[in-house]
């Protein structure tokens, strides 16, 4: 099980109470498998997260696991083994901007 920490505004989109939702993948976890997992799961979710057509990552959502940034690293990279076995989250966060 990948665990998933959503930020208030999709969790809102998606009608999904709690912060934190489950997903399984088959094989080595990746974002984009992670990614395409919470998608099928959540359909209002497509096309939020990333984009509809190029299934690129939006530009003001950033990605973090163990306390590192992976929204600049590529789609099927691994992810860290901490969030494969579910010991931490992925975490799906909404960028800030301005000043």
């Amino acid at each position: 099980m990948i665990r998933i920490l959503l930020p208030a505004h999709l969790r809102t989109l998606a009608k999904i109470p709690e912060h934190e939702v489950t997903v399984e993948v088959d094989g080595i976890p990746t974002q984009r498998l992670v990614l395409d997992a919470l998608e099928a799961r959540y359909p209002a979710l497509r096309g939020t997260v990333r984009d509809h057509d190029t299934k690129k990552r939006r530009a003001f959502i950033r990605f973090f696991a163990c306390e590192q940034d992976l929204s600049n690293e590529p789609l099927d990279d691994p992810l860290p083994e901490e969030v494969a076995v579910g010991k931490e989250p992925y975490m799906i966060i909404g960028a800030m901007a301005g000043g």
